[in-house]
């Protein structure tokens, strides 16, 4: 059965058109990285529960902000490594420098025996779509192009 995780891509309206908030994984793996390294808020969810409540669990938990307004299905994608995340797009605001993020440990450096603890979402930021399009991962492009599509772009 292939991993699956849920998440919200929170989006808003400017005079310049409009931007979706994205953010940046934790973690050394990840420190270097941001073209097609960006995500939606998003978290793995295990199969008797509902992916929608999964979704507004991990946008809490990796930016500190609960989510609030109407939600829109943007479907399913598969990534690369085959998880299969669903999404739904809400219309709001929030300051991006004011996340805050729940954190996971790790042995690092690698075989070293010391724990150390990251957030698991460091940063996060607003994009405008052509922008958006660079940043994110490359599986989950497509809901990019939908919530584009479903404004009317």
């Amino acid at each position: 059965m292939p991993r699956t995780s849920a998440g919200l891509l929170l989006y808003r309206r400017t005079p310049g058109g409009i931007e979706v908030f994205l953010v940046h994984p934790g973690g050394p793996f990840w420190a270097k990285k941001d073209a097609g390294a960006w995500s939606i808020p998003k978290g793995e969810y295990v199969p008797d529960e509902d992916p929608l409540d999964a979704a507004r669990r991990e946008f809490a938990e990796e930016t500190g902000i609960v989510p609030d307004g109407e939600l829109v299905e943007l479907g399913a994608v598969k990534q690369a490594g085959g998880k299969i995340v669903t999404a739904w797009a809400f219309e709001g605001d929030c300051d991006a420098d004011a996340i805050r993020s729940n954190t996971f440990a790790m042995e690092w450096p690698p075989q070293s025996g010391r724990q150390q603890e990251f957030p698991e979402v460091d940063r996060a930021g607003w994009f405008d779509l052509e922008t958006a399009q660079e940043k994110i991962l490359k599986g989950q492009l497509d809901f990019i192009r939908r919530l584009d599509e479903l404004l009317g772009g």
